[in-house]
Formats: structure tokens, C-alpha cells, sequence
């Protein structure tokens, strides 16, 4: 019975430690940072690129952790606007999700470039992005560079 307290307690005490690290705010409010990273883009003329996913979802853990940091990092900063949106168990901001076009539908994580004017530019609506813990960090370089293109060309 120790054992198991110890254990417990162990496992609170290290929560908020583990909570820092996941990429998703489940608390944020994402309403909030989406109209903020809008008002944003159109002073510096930079699309939103919208993140979809939740912390429970491993995919989305490593595609966080591949744009996090390095040349990945550096591309979307050059180009976006970023605002993570958890959806936790597909039962939280599914109204933003709606509002750009329902991604999540394909599954998580997802992504869409929204214009300044609001406009989606680019969607992962076939679960592009749903094996990204199986693309390697230029695979995901790749993915976003097409994106941007793509983003420009339509």
C-alpha cells in the first residue's frame, strides 16, 4: 500500500513537469490566439498557419517536436503566424476547426494556412500529416515547404 502511495504520488508531482512539455495548451484560449495571429498577419503580411492536435496524440507530439527547433522551426517562423489549437479527445475547439474548413475530420494532427484576410490558403483535410511520427525531419520540411507553395499558387 506504500508502494502504491509513493507511487501516486510520485506520478502528481511530476505532472506538471510533463504538462510543460506537451505541445498543446489545453487551456489556452484558442478563440483568443487565432484572432490575435490574424490581427497579427495582416501587419506583417504573414499567413496563420494553424496547428491541430492534442497531447494524447503521438503524431502530434512529434510533429511539434520536428517544427520545434532547427531548420523546420526557422521555415514556418519565416513564413507564419503559428497558433496551436488542442482538440483534446476531437471535443474541444471543434468550432475553429469548423470555421477553416473541419481537418480535424482526416484526423490529427492537422494544418491550414489562413490568409490575412481569413481566407484558408491550404488544408491537410486527407490526414496528410496523420503518420508524422513516421516522417523523418526533412520529410516534414518538405511537407511545409510544398505547403507554402502550394499556399501561393491557389
Amino acid at each position: 500500500m506504500k508502494r502504491l502511495l509513493l507511487i501516486a504520488a510520485l506520478l502528481l508531482a511530476a505532472a506538471p513537469v510533463l504538462a510543460k512539455d506537451m505541445p498543446y495548451n489545453t487551456k489556452a484560449d484558442a478563440k483568443a490566439e487565432v484572432a490575435h495571429a490574424l490581427s497579427e498577419a495582416k501587419v506583417n503580411h504573414k499567413p496563420v498557419l494553424l496547428f491541430f492536435g492534442a497531447n494524447w496524440c503521438p503524431d502530434c507530439r512529434a510533429l511539434a517536436k520536428s517544427v520545434k527547433h532547427g531548420k523546420n522551426a526557422k521555415l514556418l517562423a519565416r513564413h507564419f503566424n503559428i497558433v496551436k489549437i488542442d482538440v483534446g479527445q476531437f471535443d474541444h475547439n471543434t468550432n475553429i476547426a469548423k470555421r477553416f474548413g473541419n481537418p480535424i475530420k482526416g484526423g490529427i494532427p492537422a494544418a491550414v494556412i489562413v490568409s490575412p484576410q481569413g481566407k484558408v490558403m491550404f488544408s491537410t483535410k486527407a490526414g496528410q500529416l496523420a503518420n508524422a511520427r513516421h516522417m523523418s525531419d526533412q520529410g516534414v520540411y518538405g511537407f511545409f515547404e510544398k505547403a507554402i507553395k502550394d499556399s501561393h499558387a491557389g
